[in-house]
């Protein structure tokens, strides 16, 4: 199993997008909380890379360029995140949050039929590997505040802001 990646610019900073075996695995923010080792990370892209992998690195890449333009809203990749059930779980459920709104980690923790695991839910949220694409910085406090983001306040703000769920003016 060989895994492999690419880095690409983004208006939020550089991101790593990581594969393996045909799937997107991680996307990676600069300076994130829980970034693993960059060992990890497997192998710079090149034409060595399977073209299986090739083929998500590309979609990825022209699908976040897409979303940072304002012509994509959603996100049509092939994802294996690696986590725990729980984890996992967690995790399926950020992808049913629409563009341009939000939800709360006890909103979350209801959908999952656990209504007091609001802090596990906000830590599996915290360990999202493939932020953005699976869009974490969509979940706020119960009261709509901005809480933590492990890619940085500053960051979410800016999400939230290019989905029009933030006015500029607001903050």
């Amino acid at each position: 199993m060989s895994t492999w990646h690419r880095i690409v610019p983004s208006p939020i900073g550089p991101l790593t997008l990581v594969v393996r075996d045909g799937a997107l695995v991680a996307m990676w923010m600069d300076a994130q909380k829980h970034l693993p080792d960059g060992a990890k990370f497997g192998a710079a892209s090149s034409p060595a890379t399977p073209a299986a992998d090739l083929s998500v690195l590309d979609a990825a890449e022209a699908q976040l360029e897409e979303y940072f333009a304002g012509t994509r809203s959603t996100f049509d990749l092939p994802l294996e995140p690696v986590g725990t059930e729980f984890q996992r779980a967690v995790w399926m459920l950020l992808r049913d949050i629409e563009f341009g709104s939000t939800t709360s980690y006890g909103r979350l923790a209801q959908a999952l039929g656990r209504p007091t695991a609001s802090r596990a839910v906000g830590a599996a949220v915290g360990r999202n590997p493939i932020g953005l694409i699976v869009p974490c910085h969509r979940v706020v406090g119960e009261s709509g505040a901005l809480t933590g983001y492990a890619g940085g306040i500053e960051r979410k703000t800016w999400l939230l802001q290019h989905e029009g769920v933030l006015e500029p003016s607001l903050l």
